[in-house]
Parts: structure tokens; C-alpha cells; sequence
């Protein structure tokens, strides 16, 4: 009778407990099997309990033995381990875990907006034996998913998993923090986790803790607004009741009794547009709208009855692509590359009709420049480029009443650090590999405040006042500019180059990565591997590795010259085409630029121009995307932009 007392007390108390809210052990997310937990470390394993409860853990030989709080929070604590695996963690309280295929090994978070996110299936024809190839079990990728926290730190990230680098895992991994992973796997043979909490198009007040903040002027009473949800809430509902672009009339290839993609539509109106390129730079002016194309190929019979693939480049914004009246595709925004796989039974032989409907909503419209336009199927290709015949569909008008605008919560300050980057300040990590400033640019002259802000706040924030920061200066993007003039991504660049003022810090230099029409471009493994380079040097203990190409140190005035000292001239300094050095700029005290002449000596530029007798400022690289930065240390590892008239 005892024993059924106690057994109806303890269903009872069970009852009770679930009631009241308190459950049985509970780990985040983060915690699970096939977890890499970082070596040499004091080890950290939390979770929620029911109050009072007690918790049991075994691990690599090890016990730890803790007590929930009365909150129902727990904290263990192994002593550090050396790097190995794979080992078995077992927890017992009112219930037991057991996680399996647990490494030891260096743990990296990876962090930023999409130059971070930029997944290798997005980059899979570029990468595509990497891929294939994929072997690393030990090296391991948890990818956050996006989540936003506006009322302050969140106690747990949203489920996912960690996953291995195999040919089909590792098609979600970071392409720049898996070949960063593989160098350094590569190298020293040590597991590496990944923890890749990124976001595109974010800024870096986003990532940034409301204590990280404080001592920047103008964020404080959006903190504390955002804050108020019923405040949010509002905001959007009635962002939501306007419209902002208001339609004169419905696409017309959607609405009539024959859609414009049908192949019994008979084309009336149409004219020549060329693809690739911009319908504003064609004859049509300042159209936000629906423009459709519409072409005819002669498919032979060899690409008939096998898959097929079609490049359509990019497309500003939206596109929806048909092929004999069949939608194969569509994207509905801007950056991705299109890559649409065809079926075998998609093309026939002789005639085929390709319709392509794109939607702007800003700016210029249509299909970007340089970027590759062709269908692929066996052995042959046929190039998509050159004149179309196009029609708009519809016309947007900009709207009656402009705003209110809504609150896009993961572009508000805090937001991405109380989701995505506090549930996880417990964890180990060896270091942060950042990417991100795309976003900044607009604003660029506050990120020499705002990048060092959230270095020393996130050290706060893990009690990690030695974690290692690596970043990427940002790379040569947009138009090519043939006279002197200033840019907002130049003075973004700078704020990164000052931050290496911040001790424990490396920055990737990537002027030479970039592309002019894509804003993520496609070569992300050398970022990695420069990035692999300064942890090499700095973490992992080579000092003698040159990590970095040529940094800014001094100048000085000589007569008509001035005279430009370098760090991290490695062998010495050289030119990466052979060519005279390029893109240097001079001015006298009136800070009006003129391109200069510049030779190397020895370990220094030596800078002048016959147009100033007096200078006194010089610049480098000073531009959105200058046209050939050529300085280069014989690493072959390229110079940072700087200027010395701040």
C-alpha cells in the first residue's frame, strides 16, 4: 500500500510540476548529438529541470553533478578536455539524455549578413567538385536558423542541427566558414565546429547587445520603444493598411482569355529589347512595373529528352520563367543567381518558346550585365544573349500617401543578439570569424564606432575578454570610376582597417574578390583562406606565416613626394600584373586629388604627381571598386585601401 502512496504522490507531484510549468531535463538546441564542444576550455552544459532537481552528468570520463535553481535553470561545469572524440554524454535526473557522436575540437562562430549566409548550393557550379568531394566528418556546421528578439535576450535558438560536411549535408554549410574549416582542419587535424548565425541584409546594431549599445548615441529610445510590442504591433498593422505602390492596371499578360507565356498567344506590340541589360538604359523610362520577354529557339533533337539547364544570370527583381507555355522557374528577388533545371520532357525539337515575366519595383529593371545567359542539356549549349521582344504588362505608380513604414525586426538594434547570438554565450569558442557591412555602408562614417562596440560587447557578453576577432574588409563592388571621388564602401573600409587597433583582431583584405555586378560575389573560398591565414598566425601559433598583405603604417613628405611605410610586407612588395603601381592619389592642402605616380623602394611607395608641388595627402584604392588596386606583397596577398587625410 506504501509503495501505491508513493507511486500517486509522485504522479501527483508530476502533475503538479507540469502545471505550474516546470518539466523534465531539458538542453537547448545547441546541445545535442554530433555537437563539436570546444577543447582546452572550462566546459559549460545548461539546461531547464524542474526546480530542485537534480542533474547527473557523465562525459569522456568525467562526472559533474548540479541542482536546478527554484527557475528551473541548471549549469554544469567539466574540467578542459584535450581535442578528440567521438564520445557519448549521458544526463540523468527525473529523466536521462543520452547524446552520441559528441567531438572535441575548435569551435568557430561565424557570424554576419549574406556574404556569411551564402550557402555552397548557391555557389554549386563554382564548387562543384568541392562538393562531390566532401569527406569531413570532423568538420561540422550548426546553422542558426533566422529568428529576431526585440524584448531582449532569448534563452534558446530555434531547432536545427549540427551536420558534417558530406556531399549532401554540405550543400547548407557557409561556403566562406567551410573552406576557412577545411584549411584549418586541414592543417592541424583538430574537429571544427561551425556555428553560423547569419543573416542577409543586417546591420551590425542588429547584432549588437542592448549593453553593447548604450554608449552610442541615438539607440537607447529604440531599444527601449521596440521594447513595447504593442507599439510593434501597431506600427505594422497600420503599415500594413497602406499600400505602397498602387497599380493603374493589372498585368495584362496574366488577366486576358490568352496569357501572354501560352503558346497559342499570338504576339501583337512587341519590341526589341537585348538581354542582358536594363530596360531604363533600352527606351523605357523610370518604369516600375511588369515587363515581359519573349524569344524563339530552335532546340536540336541531341537536347530533347534529357535534363536540362538553363542560366538566366540575375534578374532585378522578380522573375517567373516559362518555356512552351510551362512555368519552369521563378525567384522573387534579386540576388540569387537563376539556375533552373528543365525535366526531360520540357524542350521539343525545332521551335521553342522562352517567356520570361520580370517585376521591378525600384530603380533600374531587368537582367544584370556580364553574368552568364544559356541553356546546357548533354553535350551542347545554346547562348541565350541578344534581342528579345518584350511588352509591359503593368504599370506601378508610387503610392498616394507615403508610410507609415512597418518595423522590419531584424534590422532593429538588438534584435539578432537577443535571438541568435545570447542563447549561445555559454558555449566554448576558439573564436568569431565576422563578415558584414554591406549594410552599414549608407552610414559608414558610424562603423568605426560600431564594429569595435560589438567586439568588445560580445568578449563581455561570453566573459572572453581574449576571444579572437577576424573580419572581412569589404570587397571592390559597383561601378568602376576613372577620376578621384569619394565612397561610402571606401569609408567603410577604413572603419574595418582602424578596428585592427582593438587588440586580438585580424582583417581579411578582399579588394581583388569582389565583382562590380554582384554584391555577393562568387569567390568565397580565398576569403576563407585568408581569413585561415590570420588564425593560423595568431591562433594556431605560426608566427612566421604571412597573413596579411601590405597595412598603411606612416608617411612622410620629402620635397614633392611622400613617402608611404607599410606593415606586412612579407618578402617585400611587388605589383600582382607586373605593371606600374596604380590607383595611387595625391593632393596639397586643398585635398584636391589627382592621380599619382607611385614606385616601390624597397620596403616603401615613394608617391607623386607634376600637377602638385606641395603635397600633402595620399590615397590608395579609394573607391566603390577601383579599377586595378595592384599592390601586393610577393605572398601575393593585396594591399587595404587607406587614405592619410582623415
Amino acid at each position: 500500500m506504501s509503495q501505491i502512496k508513493q507511486v500517486l504522490f509522485f504522479l501527483c507531484f508530476s502533475l503538479f510540476l507540469a502545471f505550474q510549468g516546470y518539466t523534465q531535463i531539458r538542453l537547448p538546441k545547441l546541445i545535442c548529438d554530433s555537437m563539436v564542444l570546444q577543447r582546452d576550455v572550462e566546459l559549460k552544459i545548461w539546461g531547464w529541470a524542474s526546480p530542485g532537481e537534480r542533474i547527473n552528468i557523465s562525459f569522456n570520463g568525467k562526472k559533474s553533478k548540479t541542482v536546478a535553481g527554484v527557475n528551473g535553470k541548471w549549469l554544469a561545469k567539466f574540467p578542459a578536455m584535450k581535442a578528440g572524440g567521438p564520445f557519448n554524454m549521458e544526463l540523468k535526473g527525473r529523466n536521462t539524455i543520452v547524446l552520441k557522436d559528441i567531438l572535441i575540437g575548435d569551435v568557430w562562430l561565424c557570424a554576419g549578413q549574406s556574404n556569411m549566409v551564402h550557402q555552397m548550393k548557391v555557389h554549386n557550379i563554382t564548387y562543384a567538385a568541392d562538393i562531390s568531394g566532401a569527406n569531413y566528418p570532423q568538420i561540422r556546421q550548426y546553422r542558426i536558423p533566422t529568428v529576431t528578439g526585440l524584448t531582449g535576450p532569448l534563452e534558446d535558438l530555434p531547432q536545427s542541427h549540427w551536420k558534417s560536411a558530406n556531399p549532401k549535408d554540405i550543400n547548407d554549410f557557409s561556403v566562406l566558414a567551410y573552406f576557412f574549416a577545411k584549411q584549418i582542419f586541414t592543417k592541424y587535424g583538430i574537429p571544427i565546429g561551425i556555428i553560423n548565425s547569419s543573416v542577409g541584409g543586417t546591420t551590425i546594431e542588429s547584432w549588437t547587445s542592448e549593453d553593447g549599445l548604450m554608449d552610442i548615441g541615438g539607440w537607447r529610445d529604440i531599444i527601449t520603444r521596440n521594447k513595447d510590442t504593442a507599439y510593434v504591433n501597431g506600427v505594422n498593422r497600420r503599415a500594413l493598411s497602406t499600400s505602397v505602390k498602387k497599380n493603374i492596371s493589372t498585368d495584362q499578360g496574366l488577366t486576358g482569355s490568352v496569357k501572354w507565356y501560352d503558346p497559342q498567344y499570338v504576339p501583337k506590340g512587341w519590341r526589341n529589347i537585348n538581354i542582358p541589360g536594363y530596360w531604363e538604359d533600352q527606351g523605357i523610362r523610370d518604369l516600375d512595373g511588369v515587363v515581359w520577354y519573349r524569344r524563339e529557339f530552335d532546340i536540336p533533337a541531341a537536347m530533347v529528352g534529357v535534363p536540362a539547364l538553363v542560366h538566366l544570370g540575375r534578374i532585378v527583381d522578380a522573375d517567373r520563367f516559362y518555356i512552351n507555355g510551362q512555368q519552369v522557374g521563378s525567384t522573387g528577388y534579386q540576388y540569387p543567381q537563376r539556375r533552373y533545371h528543365l525535366d526531360p520532357g520540357v524542350l521539343k525539337t525545332g521551335k521553342n518558346i522562352f517567356v520570361i515575366r520580370v517585376e521591378n519595383s525600384s530603380g533600374k529593371g531587368g537582367f544584370v550585365p556580364d553574368k552568364p545567359y544559356f541553356i546546357e542539356a548533354g553535350d551542347q549549349s545554346i547562348d541565350l544573349k541578344g534581342d528579345w521582344r518584350y511588352k509591359v504588362g503593368e504599370v506601378y505608380l508610387p503610392a498616394v500617401k507615403p508610410g507609415p513604414y512597418g518595423i522590419s525586426e531584424q534590422a532593429q538594434p538588438t534584435a539578432l543578439y537577443n535571438a541568435m547570438i545570447a542563447p549561445l554565450t555559454n558555449y566554448g569558442l576558439k573564436g568569431v570569424l565576422w563578415y558584414q557591412g554591406e549594410s552599414n555602408v549608407g552610414n559608414a562614417g558610424a562603423y568605426k564606432e560600431l564594429l569595435p562596440a560589438l567586439i568588445m560587447d560580445w568578449r563581455n557578453q561570453f566573459a572572453r575578454p581574449d576571444l579572437p576577432f577576424y573580419y572581412v574588409q569589404l570587397p571592390n563592388h559597383g561601378d568602376m570610376r576613372y577620376q578621384p571621388a569619394e565612397s561610402n564602401l571606401a569609408l567603410l573600409r577604413e572603419a574595418s582597417l582602424q578596428t585592427l587597433k582593438v587588440p586580438l583582431t585580424g582583417m581579411a583584405v578582399t579588394i581583388d574578390l569582389g565583382e562590380w555586378n554582384d554584391i555577393h560575389p562568387d569567390n568565397k573560398k580565398d576569403v576563407g583562406d585568408r581569413l585561415a591565414l590570420i588564425a593560423r598566425h595568431f591562433t594556431y601559433g605560426e608566427k612566421d606565416l604571412v597573413y596579411s598583405g601590405p597595412v598603411f603604417q606612416s608617411s612622410e613628405i620629402k620635397g614633392n613626394q611622400i613617402v608611404v611605410s607599410f606593415n606586412n610586407v612579407g618578402s617585400g612588395l611587388t605589383t600582382n600584373d607586373g605593371e606600374p603601381l596604380s590607383q595611387f592619389e595625391i593632393a596639397a592642402e586643398d585635398k584636391k586629388f589627382v592621380w599619382a605616380s607611385a614606385k616601390i623602394e624597397g620596403t616603401k611607395v615613394v608617391v607623386w604627381s607634376d600637377q602638385i608641388a606641395r603635397p600633402k595627402y595620399v590615397r590608395y584604392a579609394w573607391a566603390d571598386n577601383p579599377v586595378n588596386p595592384n599592390l601586393y606583397n610577393l605572398e601575393k596577398l593585396p594591399a587595404s585601401p587607406f587614405r592619410t587625410d582623415k
